[in-house]
């Protein structure tokens, strides 16, 4: 069970309280394994040294001040990273408000303004591409040899790599444009997910297909648009359930906004539907397309269903 990460907003709110500690800092989207393989690192060095675990993340991200047309598609929120970075042992993170101001911070200026006066590192622990500070003019080495001025400790983390490539964000969106939702999972280290509210949807696919939950996420990385074998959990309860779920405009009925929908394997629901949800996309099934009427569409959501259960089955006894 994740422990409960405390998030600090400023360098003024951190400052009476967060350090000594042990740091990583980054934009750790997703939290995949390469950013999971550093914060189990700082979690032991942490404990090793009696030293508090703890993260600097930013927000908004970098490049959306420094360079916006180079700006990536997020997977997840801060508070959502931090959650996650909890599951690592993170006890602490502040989440610091990128600007102009910081932007300009020199790497020197960087490493003893926030690192060392606000958030008393003792050790700090990066990946081995982290650059940081103005035009990020930082590399590892010069945060190396800037800490042995300032009495901290440095530590440079291997990459991951799967199957010979290194584990990445970039890298994992780009599996998820392509569908690939089975690999960008291997590299986050859990299942990719969406999660949000349950919106009215239309009203159609109860009255002529199936009945169906319907997400409005903040995500801004979503798969390919598809359908895939997923799970739905209700986040304001214990309920879970197998689910298809497409993604995409439903064709089938002109649609022009973009959907989410989850068809529940296991049954119909009990009571109301839960008003937050969580969706696990475990594998693709297919493209979206149009079909020449609701009663093919309905069909084609069964085979579908059949299909999932198959994969279910088959990777429950695994």
């Amino acid at each position: 069970m994740a422990d409960t990460v405390r998030i600090y907003r400023s360098l003024s709110e951190a400052r009476s309280d967060f350090g000594p500690c042990a740091l990583t800092i980054g934009n750790f989207d997703g939290v995949h394994a390469g950013h999971r393989r550093i914060l189990r690192r700082v979690a032991a060095v942490a404990e090793e040294r009696g030293l508090t675990p703890s993260a600097l993340l930013f927000d908004p991200h970098p490049t959306r001040i420094v360079a916006p047309d180079r700006a990536p598609r997020l997977m997840t929120t801060p508070e959502e990273r931090c959650v996650l970075m909890g599951g690592e042992r993170i006890r602490q993170a502040l989440i610091l408000p990128f600007n102009r101001d910081v932007a300009a911070l020199g790497p020197e200026e960087f490493i003893e303004k926030i690192l060392v006066e606000a958030l008393r590192a003792r050790v700090v622990l990066v990946g081995e591409n982290f650059r940081f500070g103005n035009r990020a003019a930082g590399t590892t080495e010069s945060l190396r040899e800037t800490g042995r001025r300032l009495e901290f400790d440095t530590e440079v983390v291997p990459a991951v790599k799967i199957r010979g490539r290194e584990v990445s964000s970039s890298a994992i969106r780009k599996a998820l444009g392509a569908g690939d939702v089975y690999r960008a999972g291997r590299m986050l280290e859990r299942p990719f997910w969406l999660q949000g509210e349950v919106v009215r949807g239309h009203g159609i696919g109860a009255k002529q297909t199936v009945p169906t939950l319907n997400l409005r996420t903040a995500a801004e990385t979503l798969p390919r648009n598809g359908v895939y074998v997923t799970r739905t959990f209700d986040l304001d309860g214990a309920a879970r359930w197998p689910s298809v779920t497409n993604v995409g405009y439903r064709p089938t009925f002109g649609g022009d906004e973009l959907s989410i929908e989850s068809f529940l394997l296991s049954g119909p629901l009990e009571g109301s539907a839960p008003g937050r949800i969580r969706v696990e996309f475990l594998r693709w099934l297919r493209e979206e397309r149009r079909f020449e009427s609701p009663e093919a569409l309905k069909a084609q959501i069964f085979r579908d269903v059949a299909r999932a259960q198959r994969y279910l089955r088959r990777v429950s006894k695994m």
